[in-house]
């Protein structure tokens, strides 16, 4: 029997549209203290404001720019991968704008929406790396936290056989306000509806809208273990098991180098993670994962394919600094596959 959350209707055009913060990723090596210094949790996402980012990025030596973003990390990453996708978040049209727009375009992901001109700047996200290879995130939301839902072209929604949306638009009203309209969208065009919960301190936030959200609209959830654990109030992953089947249809669980497990109505299945080298940097790891799964939710691979896929993808990313595979991802997963 042909899983329920796949979606079988070959007469949409689009295999998916992502919705999120469209960021500019600086990229910055660091040490320890420099967390410290700051009053940073390793591992953590804050949000600052411009002057808090200016000051940061003066003490620190900027090593890559990437147009990124948890969602649009994932959606690049299906456009790698050579599926037909489409990003849609708000930029302005200054420095950083101009160069987000340019910079996605450059893996073939489709991205119209027109800049503003008046108000924020372009938001960007300092991506601080420490020797461990681990990432801590000072965000300005900026332009970002402006997304409305008339920034959305909801005849593409229609179109498309996935709509994937990310938790970190839930701290705007007016992204939430769009996140919404969009869901409902798809919800009654029998397009897939795909969560990210972004970030285990986003779901604190949010917890109970979260869990409303799910249960409205949501088809298939990704996750971490922290934002499992910090949605359901739990201290283990063995105690989340028994909510998992009441939460929606798929539930995607990363587990870093533990690999992953998935949760449908047939129980939980267990990926390994698939390393190839060095542990350099972790940003974006759980967004290529995602990337990589839902590749194979569009070709119609088994559950195991997907999460096999996508931690072939995550652990390639790891090897390298940035959320950008430098190398050919379609390649690389028939390498594996062979």
């Amino acid at each position: 029997m042909l899983e329920s959350f796949r979606h079988f209707d070959q007469n949409k055009k689009i295999d998916l549209i992502g919705l999120g913060n469209a960021i500019v990723d600086i990229i910055v090596n660091i040490e320890d203290k420099f967390l410290e210094i700051n009053n940073l949790k390793k591992g953590s996402m804050n949000l600052i404001s411009s002057d808090k980012s200016q000051l940061l990025l003066k003490n620190c030596k900027v090593i890559k720019q990437i147009s990124g973003g948890s969602s649009a990390n994932t959606v690049v990453c299906l456009a790698q991968l050579g599926n037909d996708v489409e990003f849609i978040g708000r930029v302005k049209n200054d420095q950083f704008g101009n160069f987000f727009s340019s910079d996605i375009k450059k893996s073939k992901t489709i991205f119209n929406t027109p800049p503003i001109n008046e108000g924020p700047s372009t938001a960007h996200s300092i991506i601080l790396i420490t020797p461990d290879a681990q990432r801590t995130m000072c965000t300005y939301l900026g332009a970002s936290i402006e997304f409305q839902p008339k920034d959305i072209n909801f005849n593409l929604i229609k179109d498309s056989k996935y709509l994937y949306l990310e938790g970190y638009l839930w701290d705007s009203d007016l992204a939430k306000n769009a996140f919404l309209e969009a869901a409902k969208i798809a919800k009654i065009s029998n397009t897939r509806i795909i969560l990210s919960l972004s970030d285990s301190f986003c779901v604190e936030r949010h917890r109970e809208s979260f869990l409303e959200l799910i249960d409205n609209y949501v088809d298939i959830v990704f996750c971490n273990e922290y934002e499992l654990l910090s949605l359901f109030q739990k201290e283990n992953l063995e105690s989340c098991q028994k909510y998992l089947s009441s939460l929606c249809e798929l539930v995607v669980v990363t587990l870093g180098s533990e690999g992953s497990f998935i949760y449908d109505k047939s129980g939980a299945k267990i990926i390994k993670a698939n390393l190839t080298g060095k542990v350099i940097d972790t940003t974006g790891a759980g967004d290529i994962y995602a990337g990589g799964f839902i590749h194979g939710l569009i070709n119609n691979y088994s559950l195991n394919k997907c999460g096999e896929i996508g931690s072939i993808c995550a652990g390639q990313i790891i090897t390298q600094l940035g959320s950008r595979s430098n190398i050919d991802l379609q390649e690389l997963i028939r390498n594996n596959f062979d």
